[in-house]
Formats: C-alpha cells, sequence, structure tokens
C-alpha cells in the first residue's frame, strides 16, 4: 500500500512537468566515454521516455575514446595542440570509423522493444544525416589542425519537420563541407550550435564529471549566465568540467533558456534533471530561474494542479477553477523554471485598511526550502504597497507556522465586517493577524 502512495504521490509531482515540457525540443549531448563505460542502453530508454512524453529529442554523441581506440589499432601517435586534435588524414579515417560505429550502436540501442522494459511498444527512428555544415579551423599559432574544423550551419530546416513527424534526430561529431570535404568537430561545439539554431528550450550535457562544486566543495546546483562567467574565471574547476563550462554559457548567452551539465554516472540523471525540482546536475539559464510575481489568466491551471490535494484533506476550503479564474488578479505565484511551486491570495478589505491573505500553499517536494517564508514576504510588501496597514489569516493547520512570522492570534470579531458574515463556523478557522 506504501508503496502505491508513493508511486502515486510520485506521478502527481512530475505531472507539472509533463505539461511544460511538452512539444518543446531538448539537445541531449553525451561523450564517447558514456558509451565505453555501458551506459548507452539505459540512456536510449531514458530518451525514449522523453521522447513517449511529446518531447521532441535531438541525440548528439561525442567519440573521442573511440578515435584514441582507432588510432591505437592502425599505430598512429595522437597529436594535439592547445587541447584540440590535430586532424591528419589517418586521424580522420580513425574519427570516421568511430562515428560509424558508434551510429550503429546508437541506432540498435534505440531499437530495443523488449517486453516489461521502458522500450517495450516504443517503435522510436532515429535519423542522421549530413545535417551539419562545417569549416576548417585553419592554422592557430603556426600550427595546422587540417580536418578539425568547426561546426558552421545546423540543418534546422531539415531537422524540424522530422521532430514534428515523431522522430528523433542523430547528429554526429563530423561535418561536411560545401567542398565535399569532412571535418573532425567537438561534440560539445555541434551540440551547442544545434541548441541555438534549432531554438531548443533545452540543452543537456550528460557527462563523465561529477556535480560541479565550489571552491569549499559546495554543490553548485543552478547558475546565471553571469554567475557561470565569474565562476569560469576563478579558475578552480577541472579542466573537463570547465570546458563543458564555457560552452554551456555560450549556449545561454545565444538564447538556449537552459542548459545542464548532469554527470552519467547517477543512473536515470537525465530524468531526474527534467522532472525534478533540484535536478542531480548544475543548470545554467540567463536569468534567475525563480520568479514570485502575480498570477494571470494561463496559471489558474498551475494553481489547480497544487492546491487539489490540500482542498481533498480538508486543509484548504474547496475552490472550483471558475472562481480562481474570476480571482485570479488576487493571487500571485512563485514559478520554477516554468513550474507553478507556489501560490496565495490577497483579499482587499479596504474599509478598515485590512487584507486577508489565503491559500498559502506550497509543493511538497519543496516544503523546507523557505519558499512559504519568500511569498508570506512578498504577500505582506504587496498588501503594504496597495496601503493596507493589517494582514490576517485564517487557519486549522498551520496556526504556529504563522504565529513564528509575527502573526498574533485574535478573534472573529477583530475581522473586518463583510469577513465576519463569511466565517464558516463548522470549521472553526483559527484568526491571526499581523501588523504590517
Amino acid at each position: 500500500m506504501e508503496n502505491t502512495v508513493q508511486f502515486v504521490q510520485w506521478l502527481r509531482s512530475v505531472a507539472p512537468y509533463i505539461h511544460a515540457f511538452r512539444g518543446k525540443t531538448f539537445v541531449v549531448a553525451f561523450p564517447g566515454e558514456l558509451v565505453s563505460a555501458g551506459a548507452l542502453p539505459v540512456l536510449a530508454q531514458d530518451l525514449s521516455l522523453l521522447h513517449a512524453l511529446g518531447i521532441k529529442v535531438v541525440v548528439v554523441h561525442g567519440s573521442r575514446p573511440q578515435v584514441q581506440e582507432q588510432l591505437a589499432l592502425r599505430n598512429v601517435e595522437p597529436r594535439f595542440h592547445n587541447g584540440l586534435r590535430i586532424t591528419d588524414g589517418a586521424a580522420l579515417e580513425c574519427a570516421k570509423e568511430a562515428a560509424g560505429e558508434l551510429r550503429l550502436d546508437i541506432e540498435a540501442a534505440f531499437s530495443q522493444g523488449l517486453p516489461n522494459t521502458p522500450m517495450a511498444h516504443s517503435a522510436i527512428r532515429i535519423i542522421s544525416g549530413n545535417f551539419v555544415t562545417a569549416r576548417p579551423i585553419g592554422v592557430i599559432d603556426g600550427v595546422d589542425l587540417e580536418f578539425t574544423g568547426l561546426a558552421r550551419k545546423i540543418a534546422a530546416e531539415t531537422i524540424h519537420p522530422i521532430l514534428a513527424a515523431g522522430g528523433l534526430v542523430l547528429l554526429s561529431p563530423l561535418g561536411f563541407s560545401p567542398t565535399g570535404e569532412t571535418f573532425n568537430l567537438a561534440m560539445e561545439d555541434v551540440a551547442v550550435e544545434a541548441a541555438i539554431a534549432l531554438r531548443a528550450d533545452k540543452l543537456i550535457f550528460i557527462t563523465e564529471t561529477p556535480m560541479m562544486t565550489t571552491i569549499d566543495d559546495k554543490e553548485i546546483r543552478e547558475l546565471t549566465a553571469g554567475q557561470a562567467d565569474v565562476l569560469l574565471k576563478a579558475k578552480h574547476l577541472p579542466p573537463d568540467t570547465a570546458y563543458y563550462l564555457q560552452s554551456c554559457l555560450k549556449a545561454s548567452r545565444s538564447g538556449v533558456p537552459r542548459v545542464h551539465i548532469v554527470p552519467y554516472a547517477t543512473d536515470g540523471s537525465a530524468l531526474l534533471e527534467t522532472f525534478t525540482h533540484d535536478g542531480v546536475g548544475t543548470m545554467v539559464s540567463s536569468e534567475n530561474l525563480e520568479i514570485l510575481r502575480e498570477a494571470t489568466i494561463e496559471d489558474v491551471g498551475g494553481i489547480i494542479k497544487l492546491i487539489e490535494p490540500l482542498e481533498a484533506d480538508g486543509t484548504l476550503v474547496k475552490r472550483g477553477r471558475e472562481l480562481i479564474e474570476r480571482e485570479i488578479d488576487y493571487f500571485s505565484v512563485m514559478e520554477h523554471d516554468g513550474v507553478i511551486f507556489g501560490c496565495a491570495a490577497l483579499y482587499p478589505f479596504p474599509a478598515e485598511k485590512m487584507a486577508e491573505m489565503a491559500c498559502l500553499t506550497v509543493n511538497p517536494e519543496v516544503q523546507a526550502q523557505g519558499d512559504g517564508e519568500r511569498i508570506l514576504k512578498h504577500m505582506e510588501n504587496r498588501a503594504r504597497a496597495a496601503g493596507f496597514s493589517r494582514l490576517f489569516v485564517l487557519t486549522t493547520r498551520t496556526s504556529h507556522w504563522f504565529i513564528k512570522r509575527g502573526f498574533v492570534p485574535a478573534t472573529v470579531d477583530d475581522l473586518p465586517k463583510d469577513r465576519q458574515h463569511m466565517y464558516n463556523w463548522q470549521r472553526k478557522s483559527l484568526v491571526l493577524i499581523k501588523t504590517l
């Protein structure tokens, strides 16, 4: 029974994300190390689940360890300059060989269909092609990088119809020039350019690097682009992590709203990062992800989903959709990454210069993080700005929480006259008032 309850609670908690991300485009990129570690089949299952939930998925793979293997098999010594591979003719053949094998492995992984697995009945089609136009990097510090290149253009006009028709798109770290040459590209470069060209809603790097931390070992869950720039300039990050973060910063500053770095060592990291509040990696955004604002009519559905469980157990008075729609101007919402996680309403009683705060709700998943207090302060400021001198609440279960925040017990007679007439004597709610 306990497992059943947990399942229902979990399903309800992820529903807002499913609604928010349906029809959105995600670019998901991973290095060749993920394949070497044997994590490809599970990743294919997770990305197939995203696809089944209506998310359009573009997959970008790397191939560095596979290229190294091919070079070793051919007794070719790898050459680098400033961290970039010098791709001569022999190295290019190795890159082609590695990309070809990986493409087949990825297509096979997405062709799984065993019963009792996430891939059952999936019938996913993953499509690749000459979608990446490239150019040579050229000569740097007097060193010719030969067939090492940069992504110049992504064929977004071809990729969008494939995604719209229900296919996944696979991009390899190879690009082609208008003159018919092939260039060896960095996976990160292809992923960033693809996310920009496709106007993706998310770019997710599933990496070999662990969770990003500050210099004093505190986990970094979220960064704005400005904070990421400061972190890079501090130069304390490991080189691989810094390289991923540089790619994130470029994508963010080029219009990709959310860019994530998540470790593939965590099982289901792509799902956990997408469908949980805190995720398991680091997210870079162009602005602060948490927004406290006055509600609009578009927020009605999110508010209803948030308060329904509390209405069902009697914590809140039941409100129908029509009532919330009529009273939406009284509501404020807390939004995180496009999903509503908290709300409250402020009902005015101007004759007594009082206002009632009602329906203060925070998603149980994040209740220990101080969001309720932030909403309370927002509503207090909203009441002050409207010229009210006192704020009151009626509560049956959370009186101690409000008392700790400056509210004092009162009686029904202390309420505005109009509110006294509406008092529900069956609920016997406690009356608490705070002077602003």
